[in-house]
């Protein structure tokens, strides 16, 4: 049953945002990739600077990553990071006749 409090309908927060379905479909892989480097970092409880070089990227652009900063980040430069740190990124891509046009990411190691 609905939440009556919640305004929102959809689970899809960039397209309730105003973001076009193909802008909302990007910004969610993005988000997600980064959601998965931000967890590695806490796990591997490292700062910044070791986050960086296991990255291969400067610290500022972790203080970015960790700080949400979606627009500063390409799907590409995501995808090496974690390829850098041994993740293996795997894309399913849905159609939109037989899953209502979700797509799925799934990015733990495997």
């Amino acid at each position: 049953m609905p939440n009556k409090n919640n305004k929102y309908s959809n689970t899809d927060i960039f397209k309730e945002l105003g973001f076009s379905e193909q802008e909302a479909g990007n910004l969610k892989v993005r988000s997600k990739l980064m959601h998965e480097i931000t967890q590695y970092i806490e796990s591997q409880n490292i700062t910044q600077v070791e986050a960086a070089e296991r990255f291969g990227v400067s610290q500022p652009r972790i203080s970015d990553l960790m700080r949400g900063k979606l627009h500063v980040f390409t799907v590409d430069t995501l995808i090496n990071m974690l390829h850098r740190v041994g993740y293996n990124v795997q894309l399913n891509v849905l159609l939109p006749n037989f899953a209502g046009g979700k797509e799925e990411l799934k990015t733990r190691e495997g």
